[in-house]
């Protein structure tokens, strides 16, 4: 795709940003997040969907903790780890216009991606997979930076209720829903990650087998902490999951910073 309409998706997207509205696109509680419908023009969209590698590439990593994490996760360690059809978008994404179009909506300052993808890319769920309600790792080993926005596009066409996967947000007693949000074809999802925004899809999914549940997530960093209110546990942490009494798949609170 020409360098000029990228530049001109990637401006499109983070107008829709900067303009969310309060309580339609953009919602406070019980932490920032932003609900932003058909993303992409749909054959964009559409590509992004089938350049996505079969599930027995060697670019895949598998989790199967029970009752924790069963999913599918790529493995990229750079952009030359993309493949060809999904880098367009992960370039949008990453742009210096959509940095700062969720710093200025999400008002937090000086955001930046992460060129290592730690956790960050693409993620398939199939049937009887799942994600337990948790909040995130905070720091990011390889730059000592905080991490405080996540971005999720989802490319579940022909999604049903019946299949479930809706995304949970959950108040900050990790236990209580507040809002499911379905994963819909071209739906994306930022929002504010800090130790009490809890989230996650503890219900094993009900896709069809020709059909898992798609997505792409990435994840923005800054040099700044987290704001105070925010901070539950100061040392560095990994993903704290409510079914390990919101202690890491280890049982630890804390980790050791590499």
């Amino acid at each position: 795709m020409e360098q000029s309409k990228l530049k001109n998706i990637a401006k499109t997207f983070a107008s829709k940003i900067k303009n969310a509205s309060e309580g339609n696109s953009y919602f406070s509680e019980p932490y920032q997040h932003l609900i932003l419908d058909n993303v992409f023009e749909s054959a964009f969209a559409e590509n992004i969907c089938q350049s996505f590698p079969e599930l027995n590439d060697s670019s895949w990593d598998h989790s199967k903790d029970k009752g924790i994490e069963i999913k599918s996760r790529s493995n990229w360690c750079s952009d030359f780890d993309i493949p060809e059809g999904i880098l367009p978008a992960i370039r949008i994404f990453n742009s210096s216009f959509i940095l700062d179009a969720m710093s200025e909506r999400l008002s937090i300052p000086k955001l930046i991606p992460d060129p290592y993808f730690t956790g960050g890319g693409l993620n398939v769920t199939e049937k009887g997979g799942l994600l337990d309600v948790h909040v995130d790792g905070n720091y990011h080993d390889a730059t000592g930076l905080n991490r405080r926005v996540n971005l999720l596009l989802y490319l579940n066409k022909g999604w049903e209720k019946s299949w479930g996967g809706q995304f949970g947000i959950y108040e900050d007693d990790g236990n209580t829903l507040v809002k499911s949000i379905p994963p819909l074809f071209n739906r994306c999802v930022i929002f504010d990650t800090h130790d009490k925004s809890y989230h996650g899809l503890p219900d094993a999914i009900h896709f069809p087998q020709d059909k898992p549940r798609k997505s792409i997530i990435l994840y923005y960093y800054t040099v700044d902490p987290r704001p105070t209110s925010n901070v539950v546990i100061k040392e560095p942490h990994s993903a704290l999951w409510r079914s390990k009494s919101f202690n890491d798949k280890k049982g630890n609170k804390t980790r050791k910073f590499k």
